[in-house]
């Protein structure tokens, strides 16, 4: 067993998984850690915990220390700064006649690179754009084209249900979700119904879906013909969550029935 913990570095962005080595972390510390991009600050989303080695993709990175005062003055420093990429590289697509809007700057903790996010519809031919900025911030550059999903996720709002978007309140990672799931949980194939507001298909179809499929076990599909106590009769219609169906029986009319619970 292999000792993990938690790591975010955004209110609502994925949790990643670092060693903790000996050491004691409360959640919510702030954190120095060594990632891809280079040092990072970041803080404890989770407590302490064990897993089995053979689930390791790859080893763990350590966290290396808590923050101090001086590295929470350089993220509040680069923090600031990001603001002015930010700003400056809008300017510079405009220059370049670019299509297409970049949503963030981030800077790694010792400032050794710089990242920007951006939406595009079509692949970007941003070299000369990558040039002029690395020769203003002497730092290497990298951009990262995301989906209409991720742009969601970081402006936030409120989806059909009347409750802030899963993406931007809990979701960490987007899993692929098909039209089926939409079918099985008996939603009508309406847009305006099973699109969210990023206009991909409703990510709560993904993880709502393993509970439809178990409360769907024991029910008969619409148009099986069924035996009944009063009868033979054929399926109309079945509501999942209150694990009934309804049953057209001739000369006897529409009968709602339970469906039979696998005491087993």
């Amino acid at each position: 067993m292999i000792k993990v913990i938690g790591i975010k570095f955004k209110d609502n962005g994925k949790v990643y998984h670092f060693s903790p080595k000996e050491e004691s972390y409360e959640i919510q510390d702030k954190v120095i850690v060594e990632t891809e991009r280079g040092l990072q600050l970041g803080y404890v989303d989770t407590e302490i915990f064990e897993i089995p080695d053979e689930k390791l993709i790859s080893p763990l990175s350590p966290v290396l220390r808590k923050a101090t005062a001086e590295d929470i003055e350089k993220q509040e420093k680069n923090a600031a700064d990001e603001k002015k990429a930010l700003k400056k590289c809008k300017e510079l697509i405009q220059k370049y006649k670019l299509n297409m809007y970049v949503i963030d700057a981030s800077f790694t903790l010792d400032r050794s690179q710089l990242f920007f996010r951006f939406m595009a519809d079509e692949r970007v031919d941003f070299r000369a754009l990558a040039k002029d900025l690395a020769n203003i911030y002497k730092t290497r550059i990298e951009l990262r084209q995301i989906g209409v999903r991720d742009k969601a996720k970081e402006i936030g709002g409120y989806g059909s249900c009347g409750r802030p978007l899963c993406c931007a309140k809990f979701l960490t990672d987007f899993d692929s979700v098909s039209i089926n799931m939409a079918k099985n949980q008996n939603i009508a194939l309406n847009p305006t119904k099973i699109n969210g507001v990023c206009g991909r298909l409703l990510c709560c179809l993904k993880y709502e879906d393993e509970c439809y499929k178990d409360c769907r076990k024991g029910l008969p599909k619409v148009g099986k013909k069924v035996v009944t106590e009063k009868g033979e009769g054929k399926v109309i219609s079945i509501d999942v969550l209150k694990g009934t169906y309804r049953v057209n029986i001739p000369d006897v009319g529409i009968v709602e029935l339970e469906k039979e619970i696998d005491e087993s």
